[in-house]
């Protein structure tokens, strides 16, 4: 089942978060099971040719790629697109405006407004026709919901024909009110269970950036109702594993 369809079912996937641009990194990430992986232009120096290397590693390992914009910019998404993503995670989303504008630029006319090109995506100029079916049956578009402004206009949002899911950015939002990496304050735990709540009533699957890989606070976000959920990072995961190892060897030594 392709991952569109399994958000269209609410079938629960884990994804996580690549920021280094080693086609090795991909490679073993994708292996290791993540049900999608999210190439991270914004908070990495990831290159777009270091996207589209990506992308071919992990499509060799049949994972889909999301690619984390920098904004909401259509060029942007039809460049990494056009390189052959699955989807695109568009930060900062804060009204449906700003959600219809990333569904128009993913999809060609007449549902949406991207240029027409042709690149690796369409098999280089050999199968535009069957990437423009591709497209509508498996492109996936997701909303990052990562400020208070969202949250507050989050029915209008996840009502945008075309938005697949919704993931939460819990440390901008947090930062948008005013309590920057304070992910357990009363107000921002309020903010979390109304785009949740919003999620369940409209039908629209979404989750959380599990940002730290902590597998306890992941099934407790599952057991919350989120579906589509983000398991830590490449660094933070590498990061954490080392110290760990290393603390536990020191501790015997």
């Amino acid at each position: 089942m392709q991952l569109k369809s399994k958000l269209a079912r609410n079938v629960l996937t884990i994804g996580s978060w690549i920021t280094l641009g080693h086609p090795s990194i991909a490679e073993i990430m994708a292996a290791a099971g993540f049900d999608w992986l999210v190439l991270d232009t914004e908070h990495s120096v990831l290159e777009l040719s270091d996207v589209q290397m990506l992308i071919q590693v992990l499509d060799s390992q049949r994972c889909p790629a999301i690619v984390r914009l920098t904004s909401n910019d259509p060029d942007q998404v039809k460049r990494v697109m056009d390189a052959g993503a699955t989807g695109i995670m568009v930060p900062m989303v804060k009204t449906a405006a700003d959600a219809k504008a990333a569904v128009e630029a993913v999809y060609y006319p007449p549902r949406g407004q991207r240029g027409v090109g042709l690149a690796r995506a369409q098999g280089y100029g050999a199968h535009f026709q069957q990437y423009r079916l591709w497209l509508e049956d498996n492109a996936v578009v997701v909303a990052m919901i990562e400020h208070i402004d969202a949250v507050n206009a989050i029915d209008s949002i996840l009502s945008v024909p075309g938005i697949d899911a919704y993931i939460i950015g819990p440390y901008d939002l947090s930062g948008s009110m005013g309590r920057p990496g304070e992910l357990d304050y009363p107000e921002v735990q309020t903010a979390i269970e109304k785009v949740l709540e919003a999620g369940r009533r409209l039908g629209k699957p979404g989750g959380i950036h599990v940002v730290e890989p902590d597998p306890d606070q992941l099934r407790r976000n599952i057991k919350a109702g989120f579906s589509f959920l983000g398991y830590g990072l490449d660094i933070r995961i590498l990061d954490t594993l080392c110290r760990s190892h290393m603390q536990d060897i020191r501790a015997t030594v």
